[in-house]
């Protein structure tokens, strides 16, 4: 009896692998898989809970470990994705993208290429300015994205989200550009930085939205080119002894788990790229960055100051007015679409005369002949 339980068990589970080997041998069905399981609110939520855990990972790399060579620390994640993505490639696990003549080799070189210097410069960045000043120049790729989807793609938003980005915008920096401590090369980092970062977020949502290209797909085709140009941007942006580092069993495994949720922090945010826009994946970073605000003065009793608050506050209520824009937007193009579905055309039926009922008898005499 208990035999035959587990018996049947075994049947379902290998049933159950083999449907889901077959969906993940097309792009198509791949695609559908992560639609299916991984909306907009599962992707941007699984996006936010691994962002908190990575800034406090990366504060345990930077801070208590001394680990100071941010994009050597880059240059591991995307090696540990690299590496986990080929596991799943060996076990069948990993999605296949939809074929090469439907997206240009140049389109994801250009994403691959963009995503280093997105990432390598962030984390530089953040390593010679203040929080306050970086926080800055994150407020400044939300402009940056919409003026570039409108040159690149002649996408335009309406007037009534523009309020709701800048009030936003107006919130964030009330509440967290608190200083504006930079040096010269920190600045032309930070500056540097704005356009890779708004650039890679629009190519990983265009090429997801418009092709059949799900989130680990397009990472195995572009982080090889990512680690060729963060390697090439190692002797510039890192200081010098990296190799008289301590590699102790401590400080290996705190730069490893930074590793798997650097990781995490990139398929969950190509996911959430994949799902939504670029400009409200960057409204969910910055949605992130209140909520930590106002959760370590609820929850830890810390006092960021009266005009911190009401800056996080007003960035909030900006953000639940683009969220219900967002939500207004898609029910009326679901709505527009369903007239169109619902009901097949009937063409109208020509009453027929007597000479009209006799002619298609002798044409079907005629054609039997």
């Amino acid at each position: 009896m208990l035999f035959s339980g587990c018996v049947s068990v075994g049947r379902a589970l290998e049933e159950l692998r083999s449907s889901l080997f077959n969906e993940l041998r097309t792009s198509e069905g791949a695609k559908r898989q992560q639609q299916r399981f991984c909306g907009p609110v599962v992707a941007m939520t699984f996006n936010f809970m691994v962002a908190v855990g990575i800034i406090l990972g990366n504060k345990l790399v930077m801070g208590r470990v001394g680990f100071n060579y941010p994009i050597f620390l880059t240059l591991i994640h995307y090696a540990t994705a690299w590496i986990l993505l080929a596991i799943f490639k060996a076990f069948s696990l990993l999605p296949v993208g939809p074929p090469s003549k439907t997206t240009p080799f140049s389109s994801l070189f250009a994403l691959g290429a963009v995503m280093a210097f997105a990432s390598g410069l962030a984390n530089t960045s953040l390593n010679h300015n203040s929080v306050g000043f970086y926080q800055m120049a994150k407020i400044a790729v939300t402009p940056t994205i919409v003026t570039a989807e409108f040159f690149l793609f002649r996408k335009t938003i309406s007037f009534s989200k523009v309020v709701a980005l800048v009030v936003v915008s107006f919130g964030v920096a009330v509440a967290t550009v608190t200083d504006l401590e930079f040096n010269a090369f920190g600045a032309c980092v930070a500056f540097a930085w704005i356009v890779p970062s708004a650039i890679n977020k629009i190519l990983w949502s265009n090429l997801q939205q418009q092709g059949n290209w799900t989130a680990l797909a397009l990472m195995w085709k572009t982080t090889p080119v990512t680690i060729f140009f963060l390697v090439a941007l190692m002797p510039w942006l890192d200081p010098p002894g990296v190799l008289s580092f301590k590699w102790g069993p401590t400080n290996t495994s705190a730069i490893l788990v930074s590793a798997l949720l650097g990781f995490l922090l990139q398929w969950s945010g190509a996911l959430a790229l994949g799902a939504t826009s670029a400009t409200s994946h960057v409204v969910l970073g910055q949605f992130k960055t209140c909520v930590i605000l106002l959760g370590g003065y609820l929850l830890f009793g810390s006092d960021p100051g009266l005009v911190s608050i009401i800056g996080a506050i007003l960035a909030l209520c900006g953000m639940s007015v683009y969220t219900s824009l967002n939500l207004k937007e898609s029910t009326e193009k679901s709505t527009n679409l369903l007239p169109s579905q619902n009901l097949p055309s009937v063409k109208p039926v020509k009453p027929k005369s007597s000479e009209d009922e006799e002619k298609p008898l002798v044409e079907d005499n005629s054609s039997a002949v």
